[in-house]
């Protein structure tokens, strides 16, 4: 199958081409402005689905809104028209559509050739008046104010808000480019569509005042490795979006190790919702821990070398044995009112991940020093 995108170096085609590349079967014919209008030609000729991407979304002059987005909709139409009758077809127009600017006319007549285009060769059609589209590798400082900001924060460059309550419509990269990539098996959901207009879901509706204070807190939260709330959608797509524009300097970043003769310990990642990662570094013959907690609750799990957990209940006294090893990963939950130690058995540093539900307070320890000084009554 072959699939013609236009636009293809702009932010969605991008994307878009990506994906397609994914996917099994298909030939992906790229065409973008200042390609040749012959290869345009050849393309329309053999084309099997067309993704209408291309167009002019920011310029002073209201002739080249009609030129880029009529006129040439206008162009790819009628060599379809020569060659191709019939050739599916999805137009990427906008929500200002419906608006009497200038911008929102161009995109408007586009629409209207097209439905016409759809008439005349009898072929599908989908129409999607997209809103904000945010994402990686959308130009920053351009049109998009999601990449604006992700760009200028991490640089400490100024961003312009003039109405912080400002409310815009947004929908995810991924989420658009999903749905495109279904009109290539044609589904029933599309065919019914009598209208020939089509909307990505879901969409999210975002003060920019909000977004500028998400994506502030994610600029302060990597200097003190806490990641945000991930189990909001928004947010989520949002930080992946941040991470994408992080210059190439501010990838890395080191951790503080707190060290002694007895090895390492080493906070990794903290979150307000799901508590802290750490890793614990243990010398060979080295014991560490011997205490409880009364809230805190942690899991071990050893990633590299061998070495012994022991459990001590408070109360009772029973104590439990596992012998852990990077060969074999298990991990051991550490219950509240248990005493707690670890023991490297090998002759290598053995290295432990271990996840807390809390975040480390020094003002609000819950650690409370209890030895595990026998090991009668073992239940290993």
């Amino acid at each position: 199958m072959k699939v013609l995108v236009t636009g293809s170096r702009g932010f969605i085609g991008k994307n878009l081409i990506m994906k397609l590349k994914e996917e099994k079967d298909l030939e992906i014919l790229e065409y973008d402005k200042d390609m040749d209008q012959n290869q345009l030609e050849r393309y329309c000729k053999e084309v099997d689905f067309v993704y209408h991407l291309a167009g002019i979304n920011r310029t002073d002059d209201e002739e080249e809104f009609i030129q880029g987005n009529a006129g040439f909709t206008l162009d790819l139409l009628e060599l379809l028209s020569k060659y191709n009758k019939g050739c599916p077809l999805m137009l990427a127009s906008s929500i200002q559509a419906t608006y009497e600017n200038s911008y929102g006319k161009s995109k408007k007549a586009a629409e209207e050739l097209v439905l016409s285009y759809s008439i005349i060769n009898q072929a599908k059609v989908f129409i999607y008046r997209l809103p904000n589209v945010f994402g990686k590798w959308c130009k920053p400082n351009y049109n998009s104010v999601v990449a604006t900001f992700c760009y200028n924060i991490p640089r400490n460059l100024p961003i312009t808000i003039h109405d912080p309550e400002k409310v815009i419509t947004l929908v995810y990269i991924d989420d658009l480019v999903n749905e495109l990539i279904g009109l290539l098996q044609l589904e029933e959901s599309h065919l019914i569509n009598s209208n020939n207009f089509y909307e990505i879901l879901p969409t999210y509706s975002i003060s920019l005042k909000k977004i500028a204070q998400l994506l502030s807190s994610f600029q302060k939260a990597r200097s003190n490795g806490y990641i945000p709330d991930l189990a909001d959608e928004f947010t989520k797509k949002l930080y992946s979006t941040y991470l994408s524009y992080l210059p190439e300097g501010a990838l890395s970043y080191k951790l503080t190790m707190h060290c002694d003769d007895r090895g390492s310990f080493t906070e990794f990642l903290k979150s307000d919702h799901s508590g802290q990662i750490s890793i614990n570094v243990i010398k060979p013959g080295i014991i560490k821990g011997n205490h409880y907690h009364h809230t805190k609750v942690e899991k071990f799990l050893v990633i590299s070398g061998r070495g012994v957990i022991r459990l001590k209940h408070v109360i009772s006294g029973q104590i439990l044995e596992f012998y852990v090893s990077s060969e074999a990963l298990e991990v051991i939950e550490i219950p509240v009112g248990y005493t707690h130690n670890i023991e490297n058995l090998g002759k290598q540093d053995m290295i432990v991940l271990i996840w807390c539900n809390e975040i480390f307070d020094k003002n609000k320890l819950d650690t409370y020093m209890f030895p595990i000084e026998s090991t009668n009554d073992i239940l290993s």
